[in-house]
């Protein structure tokens, strides 16, 4: 069993940055794709981006490349999620997602993921 927790979420200006950390257990980080998602009210939950398990891969979704900066610390068991230049659409609940399983082509699909954290806010006003 895999817990993930989230953090850094928050309240922000239009244009402005947050930076997200995501805290994973287990003595197998390495081997697991982390994947970040995220859920505005009434919509479905949609990716954002993903860091294979090597850590050499990033994928990002079009609304938020070059924007957002998805990076991974296996020592610590981490992996971050850079947001800048915000804007309010990015507003969400974001959720950090792990699998060790995953496949390339079906990174970007939530079902494919065994383990979520809770979420947090992230609030970008005009």
């Amino acid at each position: 069993q895999v817990q993930v927790v989230e953090s850094g979420g928050g309240l922000v200006q239009a244009g402005g940055s947050l930076r997200l950390s995501c805290v994973a257990s287990g003595r197998t980080f390495s081997s697991y794709t982390m994947g970040w998602f995220r859920q505005a009210p009434g919509k479905e939950r949609e990716f954002v981006a993903a860091i294979r398990k090597s850590g050499g891969s990033t994928y990002y979704a079009d609304s938020v490349k070059g924007r957002f900066t998805m990076s991974r610390d296996n020592a610590k068991n981490t992996v971050y999620l850079q947001m800048n230049s915000l804007k309010p659409e990015d507003t969400a609940v974001y959720y950090c997602a792990a699998d060790s399983r995953i496949r390339i082509r079906t990174m970007t699909s939530p079902g494919e993921y065994d383990y979520w954290g809770q979420g947090t806010q992230v609030t970008v006003s005009f």
